[in-house]
């Protein structure tokens, strides 16, 4: 299974939740967007739903020499969140981490400014709110998005992704009220290998889909 691109993705996704929707599972639904990659797997989830789109902006916090792997992450104000048998691992701190946090924070502040400017950032507390990326390796990131929306009590919380590693999503269950992932492949290494087009989305695409909405 590969999917051809996000948009294809997103549609996937978007039949499983209008059918829940339609349940009447979903009351007052809000789509969140874990830029840059989520936000094409989101807005035709959030057109078909007919509800409102906006970003979650959640950072990476990596490995030193080796940032795609991560070991944290980033969301919003909160503090950073690691996974401490991972920094056991690898030996390292969070005080050894500080530069990087530091400088992921720097980038999530200007993304936040860039994607949102003064608009204000939607209320969670009460609506089902579903949070969408494109794909799930390790579960840093979701995790810590997952954490921020739950400390604004939302009625429900929901991750959508169309595409994950098993063993993550297995220990994402107990953050979110619903984990929608249709596809859990045995031999997932990274999320581009599930999709022909994984082209990576620059500011101005996001920019546009949240015009859009």
């Amino acid at each position: 299974m590969r999917f051809r691109d996000r948009a294809e993705a997103g549609r996937e996704l978007a039949g499983l939740l209008s059918d829940a929707h339609a349940r009447g599972d979903l009351a007052d639904p809000l789509v969140l967007a874990l830029p840059r990659g989520g936000v094409a797997v989101a807005e035709p989830i959030a057109r078909a739903l007919g509800v409102p789109l906006d970003v979650l902006i959640v950072r990476k916090i990596g490995a030193p020499h080796h940032q795609e792997f991560a070991v944290g992450a980033l969301a919003a104000d909160d503090p950073p969140l690691f996974d401490p048998d991972t920094l056991d691992r690898l030996g390292l701190t969070e005080a050894s981490l500080a530069p990087a946090v530091e400088r992921e924070r720097r980038e999530l502040r200007r993304r936040e400014e860039r994607y949102r400017g003064e608009r204000p950032a939607p209320e969670p507390a009460g609506r089902s709110v579903i949070v969408v990326d494109d794909g799930l390796a390790t579960g840093a990131t979701a995790r810590a998005a997952l954490r921020h929306v739950r400390r604004r009590r939302p009625a429900r919380l929901v991750l959508a992704v169309p595409v994950g590693a098993p063993g993550a999503l297995d220990l994402l269950a107990a953050e979110a009220d619903i984990v929608l992932c249709p596809h859990r492949p045995a031999d997932f290494t990274a999320v581009g290998q599930w999709y022909e087009d994984f082209e990576q989305l620059d500011d101005d695409q996001v920019l546009a889909a949240l015009r859009d909405r």
